[in-house]
């Protein structure tokens, strides 16, 4: 089951953590902005109806695993301590790793990894970790570290444990560890369905972007459980929290309109209200004097600014991106890799079937900061890294992605059909008759007519997300996220007449392209390789037919 919490929620805010004023008993100001979690007894934490109860039901199911997904400084710590607090109050065990912890020599193998995540796990329980006496290197890690977490951890506790993972995000920079460790969580969580014990683990998972890493569906943990995504504040919620910070009674009649501008501005962004809401106690500045001087390079916004941008400013394929977004008003279509390391941040959210930059706020500091993009040494350099990452991703003979490149963007594509209904496809294109035209007229031509195709089919695949590769031979892929099957069969038929009509127009012979289509509308009961054998049984039904023609599928 997953949940999104749309932003026009307009819920009442629950009791839980109201705050009861009186002439006699006013709030105490002592979390003047704030610069980490809202503790357990914050006044200034505000509920986001349904996100708390949601949490707080999923932990309390057996083996159950909840995923929370936010960007930075958008309240899942706040949250995450709340969640831990109400399972304490279920009778629950707790314990929480975080990988902002982790020291870089951790992720340098998974045996390393696994043996620092056991022993913390043990510390915290209050356990003696004892690795030694269930670590069998003839068996590997992930065995050994499962062996453990079964017999030394949960044999031993007399009640459920929620694990909290924080920022599981930070192993997916990791990959040479990050697909073994992410699909030993997704073992676990399997695990609940056929032994008793392991329901008594119940896994909390908090990150701030989708996956990236190429990762089997049927090995993920990004496609079970529930999810939660944190949505921004509502009006309402921003002025529930403006009245636990006395704003009303102190601007009268400009409480509305600043409300009003500051929601405009921000857009309920959590943290940046939070910290100019908690200003305006005890300032004798008008509000929109207020509001000009946050938004400045030296105002209390401008560091979290800074360093949101600082985290891409590095990498030019991203600032292209923002450069494209930000004088884009209805937003873009954006490629998946770029688009989930811009969400991580809080820059950009999806609206719809497009990304747009996610508050005026950002609007304005990025179309100062893109005026002049920064050009010193260390961008060229990293230009170069990525220019020769480029081409390891790059057919060297056509120019457009290869089979690496595929392969990635497949993986990425499929993650996101299992947490959307959009439908999803892939088509694959064999030139016909190829090995013949080959031998007629030499390697040279072969190569030549490898490069018309491609580009025949790069040019009517332009728009994000779409993406053509080359697959390997004379076989092309295209994948088309959010394309049902008439779409798709139109796609298809539009490809095989350019390519029958362009390379006619040339010396040499035409070619004509057969085409399979496969589209599916879930994940559940595929995985992407099998996705791909569907298509290729397709292709050569086209083939057998007699070439030159479209067949599709439906995979329902």
């Amino acid at each position: 089951m997953h949940i999104r919490v749309e932003h026009a929620l307009e819920c009442v805010i629950g009791s839980l953590f109201a705050v009861k004023q009186s002439v006699h008993q006013p709030i105490t100001f002592l979390e003047a902005g704030p610069t980490g979690p809202l503790g357990i007894d914050s006044a200034f934490y505000i509920e986001r109806p349904p996100v708390e109860a949601f949490a707080y039901n999923a932990i309390a199911r057996p083996g159950s695993l909840l995923r929370i997904k936010a960007p930075k400084q958008m309240g899942k710590s706040s949250l995450l301590m709340r969640v831990m607090e109400q399972a304490q109050q279920q009778g629950h065990q707790t314990c929480k790793i975080d990988f902002l912890q982790a020291e870089k020599a951790c992720f340098d193998s998974l045996d390393t990894l696994l043996r620092w995540f056991c022993r913390l796990t043990a510390r915290q329980l209050g356990l003696a970790p004892d690795l030694d006496d269930w670590w069998d290197e003839a068996i590997g890690s992930k065995v050994s570290c499962t062996i453990y977490f079964e017999n030394h951890l949960l044999r031993q506790l007399d009640a459920p444990l929620v694990l909290v993972i924080n920022e599981v995000n930070r192993v997916f920079e990791y990959e040479e560890v990050a697909g073994d460790f992410l699909s030993l969580l997704r073992f676990w969580h399997e695990q609940a369905q056929r032994s008793p014990l392991w329901q008594n683990l119940r896994l909390v998972l908090a990150y701030c972007t989708e996956v990236y890493v190429p990762l089997k569906l049927e090995q993920s943990p990004f496609n079970v459980g529930q999810q939660l995504k944190l949505p921004p504040f509502t009006t309402v919620q921003v002025q529930e929290l403006a009245e636990r910070y006395q704003v009303p009674q102190q601007l009268g009649e400009a409480y509305v309109p600043f409300t009003d501008e500051l929601m405009a501005l921000v857009g309920g962004h959590p943290y940046l209200t939070h910290t100019l809401l908690a200003q305006l106690p005890g300032t004798a500045e008008n509000p929109k004097t207020l509001l000009e001087q946050a938004m400045q390079p030296t105002g209390i916004w401008g560091e979290y600014l800074r360093r949101c941008y600082a985290s891409i400013r590095q990498q030019p394929d991203l600032i292209d991106a923002l450069q494209q977004l930000a004088n884009a008003p209805n937003g873009l279509k954006l490629p998946l890799h770029l688009a989930y390391q811009l969400e991580s941040v809080g820059i950009i959210q999806y609206n719809g079937d497009r990304y747009q930059v996610s508050c005026a706020l950002f609007q304005r500091y990025l179309a100062a900061e893109l005026a002049e993009v920064e050009t010193a040494a260390p961008v060229q350099l990293h230009q170069e890294n990525q220019r020769l990452k480029q081409l390891a991703n790059t057919d060297a003979l056509t120019q457009i992605p290869n089979r690496r490149a595929f392969d990635l963007r497949l993986q990425i594509a499929w993650q996101r059909l299992s947490q959307t209904t959009e439908p999803l496809t892939l088509m694959m294109c064999d030139i016909d008759h190829f090995k013949t035209y080959n031998d007629t007229y030499g390697h040279l031509a072969g190569d030549q007519c490898l490069r018309q195709v491609a580009h025949i089919l790069r040019t009517n695949t332009r728009t994000a997300p779409d993406f053509v590769a080359r697959f390997g031979g004379e076989e092309f892929a295209v994948i088309l996220p959010n394309t049902d099957l008439l779409a798709a069969e139109k796609r298809a038929e539009i490809l095989r007449s350019q390519i029958s009509t362009q390379t006619a127009r040339g010396d040499m012979p035409r070619v004509t392209v057969s085409i399979g289509v496969a589209v599916a509308f879930s994940a559940t009961n595929q995985t992407p390789n099998q996705f791909i054998e569907v298509a290729d049984r397709v292709l050569y039904e086209s083939k057998r037919l007699g070439r030159d023609r479209v067949t599709v599928i439906s995979l329902l």
